[in-house]
């Protein structure tokens, strides 16, 4: 069918007006409404742990550290997964969760307040935000673009086009979003706390062990040599702050071995206590 100038520029604004729309920037509320679908979402498809001493556990940590960081646009939620990956992730509007595997792993509760400062500082800088907007954006162009070959005739060359251009959006987080993660990671642990050396004392241990295979948590966080060299310099710098907890009396020892004892049954009410074991 032949195509009048009248059809094409009509097309030509209808591509302009998506382009705008996708340039476009996540709002605060924007990003509240999603974490809330995001969660809902994964209620549904992760393996939830529903054991109430734990999940309180890992909530107090996460809740220190976010008062620790001052006002924040978002209500932050603690959730834990029981999955055998090393993992932890931050969803949007601050919606975070983290393994059990990864709980336990960790050595002590700073290793595990450092990472979870780390996710954290990743919803506070934006970061989840950001990628969501690249892949959105992405996905806009893309559908911009075959709309356009589809209907100038060369879909096929902007069905490769667009795809690869969609890969190279979403990605995972880049070196300086990490490298912000890090800083505010440093910074608030001790005012929450917890001492930051853990922050890098478990990337370490995880890369010492992990070898030629890292676990999914070091492929979607890249930890490199030079950022552990980088975060320990910070470190360094920070005023001597007495009384910063590297290990909490054991609490997490218990936690560990409650994760353990609860093993990877399915539960979908809150769990009394297991014998011998109190809230803490």
């Amino acid at each position: 069918m032949q195509r009048t100038w009248t059809d094409r520029l009509r097309l030509s604004l209808l591509l302009l007006a998506l382009c705008l729309v996708a340039c476009g920037t996540l709002t605060v509320p924007q990003e509240k409404r999603l974490g809330a679908e995001v969660a809902r979402d994964m209620q549904k498809e992760l393996h939830m742990m529903r054991d109430k001493v734990v999940v309180d556990y890992v909530a107090d940590i996460g809740e220190a550290i976010v008062r620790a960081a001052g006002p924040q646009p978002f209500q932050y939620h603690f959730f834990v997964v029981v999955d055998d990956n090393i993992n932890a992730f931050a969803a949007p509007a601050g919606y975070i969760y983290v393994h059990t595997e990864l709980i336990l792993r960790a050595a002590n509760v700073s290793e595990l307040a450092g990472v979870m400062a780390h996710e954290v500082g990743h919803v506070a800088h934006r970061h989840v935000a950001e990628n969501y907007n690249r892949s959105r954006n992405a996905n806009i162009l893309y559908q911009v673009f075959v709309v356009g070959a589809s209907f100038f005739g060369y879909g096929g060359l902007a069905q490769l086009g667009g795809g690869m251009a969609a890969m190279a959006v979403l990605n995972t987080f880049g070196r300086e979003a990490e490298r912000e993660s890090d800083t505010f990671a440093v910074g608030v642990m001790p005012k929450a706390g917890y001492a930051p050396s853990g922050l890098v004392t478990f990337f370490e241990t995880l890369k010492r062990e992990a070898g030629a295979s890292p676990p999914a948590f070091l492929s979607s966080h890249p930890t490199t040599t030079d950022r552990i060299a980088e975060t320990s310099s910070q470190i360094a710098l920070l005023p001597p702050t007495p009384g910063l907890k590297v290990t909490d009396r054991g609490k997490l020892q218990i936690i560990q071995q409650r994760i353990r004892l609860l093993g990877g049954q399915e539960e979908t009410e809150e769990s009394e206590p297991a014998p011998g074991f109190e809230p803490l």
